[in-house]
């Protein structure tokens, strides 16, 4: 058997021969009239008319029977079987064409569509031209997910031999699409802030840093839009929302990645019961535009995405699974009771923290249909605004034991912000990497007053990884980032 690099040095003879004949390898223009999809649906009208077409796409498989030779071609939209034939192109173009061209190359096609007697749709070519030499072939086998990681580094090859896989980013193009035009009917504007920051901030996570050098500068990349966000409602925006790459020197999991994409939108005189509304609206127009239903599959469930959703208290849920009664408890006990149940507090973090990574491994968990868990404890979100007692204007949205939507009533007191923000400036400095930075400028804009508001936040490519019963969010972020092979 040809290894890979003697099967090149063949192409490679084979693209010189074609250009020794006085023609391109790689020609600028194509003449292309119909996509085969196209072509396909008016078939039975240019067949009959006997009508030339111009067909291009990629050879997927090739067959020779002496002067006929038969090949399965397809472009973006549609596979077509092509037949050349010695006395339909002359003897000299035939030949050129089985000694130049292999599978894997692009081919323009000129012809006449008929059907043969198997009832096979054809092309019955009159003329071709090659569009792109292919220089190595395509695998006979692809791993599929034998080979994980292959299939993430030579994603190409994935999208090429994987049905299913290419179906994936389509829903994923048409969710995107679908969540902007909804935003869009809303009233809401699209807009862009910096991925370059000088603090980082609106999340709890580690950054990643980098320099500028024309302005020898360290700067952060952003973990969230939202303090610049907010900053537009200041300015008198009121209906504002990005989609855009985010930054999180986190670990990797199912849910999570170095990059991801994600959206943020900010509504100003809204709060967060509207958002819950507005959420569960925004989840059924969406899915049935895309998937045509609100009823989805993912691994052993079945997920109704009809609203209206469950709405169950973050305090009720530690209770109901762990006994543990929040505002009974000082600090110091909810931690003792936390490593009795196993948990690894986190360095420096305080009591809100604490219950959250009590509820992340006991309660979230245990939620599988689409859930709103509303009143998170104050301090755990610096950014929300405060209800009585110990309780945030909060929500997250949680599915399949996954947060999938943080959202909550913007804190618009700026004197309180400045505090809450110093109180986590200290955590951060007690060894808490999580912790929010004390942001002077963003507290200075707050200080010129800000409409009440509601913010949400969403990962996109989590959220996706769902609607298409996906084991990772990696499996449907086109090229995810991956250790260097040796």
């Amino acid at each position: 058997m040809s290894t890979i690099e003697e099967i090149r040095e063949n192409r490679i003879e084979k693209l010189k021969k074609l250009e020794s004949a006085g023609l391109s390898a790689y020609p600028i223009e194509t003449k292309r009239t119909h996509e085969i999809k196209e072509a396909l649906e008016s078939f039975e009208s240019l067949s009959k008319k006997e009508k030339e077409v111009i067909l291009v796409g990629r050879m997927r498989t090739m067959r020779s029977h002496g002067a006929l030779t038969f090949i399965d071609f397809e472009d973006g939209t549609a596979k077509l079987q092509a037949l050349f034939a010695s006395d339909k192109l002359g003897e000299s173009a035939y030949q050129l064409f089985l000694d130049t061209f292999d599978v894997g190359d692009f081919v323009e096609l000129r012809g006449i569509l008929f059907e043969t007697k198997r009832g096979e749709k054809t092309i019955q070519v009159a003329d071709y031209k090659m569009l792109c030499k292919s220089l190595r072939p395509l695998p006979e086998k692809w791993h599929g997910l034998k080979d994980v990681e292959e299939r993430y580094r030579k994603r190409y090859l994935d999208l090429m031999f994987s049905p299913e896989v290419k179906d994936k980013f389509r829903i994923r193009s048409e969710f995107i699409r679908e969540l902007r035009n909804f935003l869009d009917s809303e009233g809401f504007l699209e807009v862009e802030t910096p991925i370059l920051q000088l603090l980082y901030g609106g999340a709890r996570a580690k950054p990643f840093k980098t320099h500028v050098n024309a302005m020898d500068l360290d700067v952060y990349l952003r973990i969230s839009p939202e303090l610049y966000l907010k900053r537009l409602l200041v300015g008198g925006l009121e209906k504002i929302y990005e989609i855009g790459k985010c930054f999180r020197n986190e670990g990797i999991d199912k849910f999570h990645n170095p990059d991801f994409t994600m959206i943020e939108f900010y509504w100003a005189y809204a709060d967060y019961k509207q958002l819950m509304k507005m959420t569960e609206k925004m989840f059924d127009v969406i899915l049935t535009k895309v998937l045509g239903t609100t009823d989805i599959k993912y691994g052993d469930n079945m997920l109704n995405f009809k609203g209206p959703w469950e709405r169950i208290e973050f305090f009720t849920l530690l209770e109901k699974y762990t006994d543990i009664k929040y505002e009974e408890l000082n600090e110091d006990a909810l931690k003792k009771k936390a490593k009795e149940l196993g948990i690894e507090v986190p360095t420096g973090a305080d009591k809100a923290n604490i219950a959250d990574e009590i509820y992340k491994k006991y309660c979230r968990p245990k939620i599988i249909q689409p859930t709103f868990v509303i009143h998170h404890p104050k301090g755990f979100q610096p950014l929300a605004k405060g209800l009585e007692g110990e309780k945030l204007a909060s929500f997250q949205l949680v599915i399949a034991g996954a947060e999938v939507i943080n959202a909550f009533s913007e804190l618009n007191d700026p004197l309180e912000q400045e505090e809450r923000l110093k109180t986590q400036e200290k955590l951060f400095k007690g060894g808490f990497e999580e912790a929010q930075r004390s942001d002077e400028e963003f507290v200075e804009a707050l200080e010129h007053g800000m409409p009440p508001a509601a913010g949400f936040g969403m990962g996109i490519d989590r959220i996706v990884s769902m609607l298409t019963d996906s084991g990772s969010l990696r499996e449907v972020i086109l090229f995810p980032l991956m250790k260097d092979k040796e």
